[in-house]
């Protein structure tokens, strides 16, 4: 799609149901090569990097039979390769997440860079940071990286910058080292937390999701054989808060965690919007006026993520 083409003066009004969270799912998919057994993933988005994941997950001799639009079965006692090809890899930037699962599980993996970016532009010396200390050799040639392990053994680790990916991808990588594994300045998105789930409820066990310090301490095997549920897109629930002000609508949002859209509601509120929980995990969302102005200053998590920047803009100039 090269461009959108956008009508405007008609008000947003009615229902929406949203969608896993992208950036959880794309995170437990590979997750989900820690197990040597069976998982069920239920509330998958339907989206190109999701079926990408997949593609590569299937390559490494997964077996995966889709239930629906949005779950699936996994099977990952038939990995055969710990090398991902390399132009599903170099597809989207979240395909380095298998390097901390194939690391962790079966201490070898080689996958392209992912998105096809280059160290200086969109760098990953932090997951190579904690890869290292866990005793893993890492090596970055011709868009390629490969990292490998006699052993992967828990260590402290200090993130210099918090970065989502980091955090999640060390973890990935902690949960069957020997040993505890302690990280501390990580991010604390809701992603990170959901993924840290998912692995507990495989029998890892991890502590601290959603706060500066994450403790791993290591198992020797994850089983599966049990069904998860990704969490709720809360990037794509604030868009369409964000929207139904913008066109001085009403709408309902459904499948959404309140907590995690508390920031976004606050902004709502500060330029005259309306913001209105109908219990359980439900939002209603309004605006019968021009919205007013407000400063946007944006923060990791909890606190006003980038994304929305635009679009509360759009809402405080353009309503």
């Amino acid at each position: 799609m090269d461009k959108l083409v956008i009508t405007g003066k008609t008000p947003l009004k009615g229902e929406v149901t949203i969608s896993g969270a992208k950036n959880a799912a794309v995170a437990i998919l590979p997750a989900a090569l820690l197990i040597d057994g069976i998982c069920t993933i239920e509330n998958l988005p339907n989206i190109s990097d999701v079926k990408i994941s997949c593609e590569i997950l299937e390559a490494l001799g997964a077996k995966i039979n889709w239930i629906s639009n949005n779950a699936i079965t996994i099977d990952t006692r038939t990995i055969s390769s710990t090398t991902a090809p390399l132009d599903l890899t170099r597809k989207f930037r979240a395909s380095y997440y298998l390097i901390g699962a194939l690391l962790g599980r079966f201490k070898s993996v080689e996958v392209g860079m992912p998105g096809g970016c280059k160290l200086g532009a969109r760098p990953i010396d932090q997951h190579i940071k904690g890869f290292e200390a866990l005793g893993a050799t890492v090596d970055v040639l011709q868009g390629k990286i490969s990292a490998y392990a006699n052993n992967l053994v828990g260590n402290s680790i200090y993130l210099d910058v918090v970065s989502v990916g980091a955090t999640i991808n060390v973890m990935l990588a902690s949960v069957l080292a020997k040993g505890t594994t302690v990280i501390e300045n990580v991010a604390k998105e809701p992603h990170i937390v959901d993924v840290a789930n998912f692995l507990n409820t495989m029998g890892a066990d991890i502590r601290g999701a959603g706060t500066d310090v994450i403790k791993i301490n290591g198992v020797d095997k994850l089983e599966g054989n049990t069904t998860y549920s990704v969490v709720p897109d809360q990037i794509e629930a604030g868009t369409f808060m964000l929207a139904a002000i913008a066109s001085r609508g009403d709408l309902v949002i459904k499948n959404c965690i309140t907590k995690h859209l508390d920031c976004i509601s606050a902004k709502i509120i500060e330029i005259g919007g309306h913001v209105s929980e109908l219990g359980g995990d439900s939002l209603r969302v309004w605006c019968n006026e021009r919205p007013g102005k407000a400063t946007i200053k944006t923060l990791p998590y909890p606190r006003l993520p980038y994304r929305f920047t635009i679009s509360v803009w759009s809402c405080s100039f353009n309503g």
